[in-house]
């Protein structure tokens, strides 16, 4: 049963695991953590437990949490330093919040932190998918984090948005809400007359694109509308369903799902497991330029060779993924490599029937072959 609007994501049959991400500014506030808002969302979790469903919480908050204790400036966001160490004191606050608060409801939480790599790296991405599986099969409320108290600009999301679509990915969650401070995506910037929410996007093309404007209009987060929208890319190339949604209001869930205040990202396809986690990777290690011809035999199913790449970018070695991407520029696919980044530079335009000689070694067959390879 697939999801097709905002109410399934209230049903058990059509979206029986769910992934609720709380942005910092709905959390915490000025004065403090918001805790009624809190507690009324949390019982919409434990309702969401009792019909059938189960749930995992992506949770945005521990640097400002962390910051007010510490009376650090921006919100603990001046540095990178700043960010750690009140992520360090902040993330022990917040996991007592929620322990605390769905205690109340009978409910155990758990505590995941966790950096890029942990979902980047494909073993330790299976790791995490292994222990989110064994912790809800005990009946736990998982609540995640990115652990921002040792995750550096270069190992990190930078945002709880694209880790909440990857934790939906390792999960095999049906649907993402993601709880921020707009109602959704609207036609233009909402501050402008006649801007319209759009209920429902089916693919994030360029145009959906350009309708974003990038940042927090709290400035208490790190996300804004561009990073949900690479959000829904991730989700919805892995059969997920995504939705941009208010949490600036009680009871948010349900003025989402009941009255279907919101935009409704639509699963595009359902790649399989490895493919999925290849398509939504964030970090890549170098990149391959491809000729027309070679674009458009990717685009019917083919591997990719060398005769058809015009440019290697990047130092990776074999089995590193990399960018495929097209003489205008675009993305065209992620894929692992078949040889070192030096040795497809040998092999830039060449027919396979030459690669033996060139290389000195018998040759593989293709540069990045059909199965380790997945379309954008």
């Amino acid at each position: 049963m697939k999801i097709a609007r905002l109410a399934d994501l209230a049903d058990p049959a059509a979206c029986p695991l769910l992934v609720v991400k709380v942005g910092s500014s709905l959390l915490v506030d000025r004065q403090g953590v918001r805790r009624n808002w809190l507690e009324g969302l949390v019982a919409e979790i434990a309702e969401a437990r009792t019909r059938g469903q189960a749930v995992i919480v992506v949770s945005s908050g521990a640097i400002a949490l962390g910051a007010a204790k510490l009376g650090l400036a921006k919100g603990g966001r001046g540095s990178l330093a700043d960010a750690q160490a009140a992520a360090a004191v902040g993330q022990i606050a917040l996991s007592g919040l929620w322990a605390d608060l769905l205690g109340a409801h009978g409910l155990t939480a758990a505590q995941l932190l966790l950096t890029l790599e942990d979902l980047e790296d494909r073993r330790r991405y299976l790791n995490a998918t292994a222990t989110l599986t064994r912790l809800l099969d005990a009946g736990a409320v998982p609540v995640i984090n990115e652990n921002d108290s040792v995750a550096t600009q270069e190992i990190r999301f930078g945002d709880n948005d694209r880790l909440a679509a990857r934790v939906a990915q390792a999960a095999r969650a049906s649907a993402v809400l993601l709880l921020s401070d707009v109602d959704g995506l609207f036609d233009r910037n909402p501050v402008e007359p006649g801007a319209k929410l759009l209920p429902e996007v089916r693919g994030v093309t360029a145009e959906v694109h350009a309708m974003a404007s990038g940042g927090s209009s709290s400035g208490m987060g790190s996300g804004g509308m561009t990073s949900k929208l690479q959000a829904a890319e991730i989700a919805e190339r892995a059969g997920i369903a995504l939705a941009i949604a208010s949490g600036l209001h009680d009871a948010p869930i349900a003025r989402a799902t009941a009255k279907g205040i919101g935009t409704l990202f639509l699963a595009r396809r359902k790649d399989g497991g490895r493919k999925a986690w290849l398509g939504g990777r964030l970090r890549l290690k170098g990149a391959l330029v491809v000729d027309a011809g070679a674009a458009k035999a990717l685009s019917q199913g083919s591997s990719l060779l060398a005769a058809g790449i015009t440019a290697v970018e990047g130092d990776f070695h074999r089995g590193d993924a990399v960018a495929v991407r097209g003489l205008d520029g675009a993305t065209v696919a992620h894929g692992l490599a078949e040889y070192d980044a030096r040795d497809c530079a040998l092999l830039i335009g060449r027919k396979s029937a030459d690669h033996a000689a060139i290389l000195g070694y018998a040759p593989r067959s293709a540069v990045v072959h059909r199965d380790q390879l997945v379309l954008l």
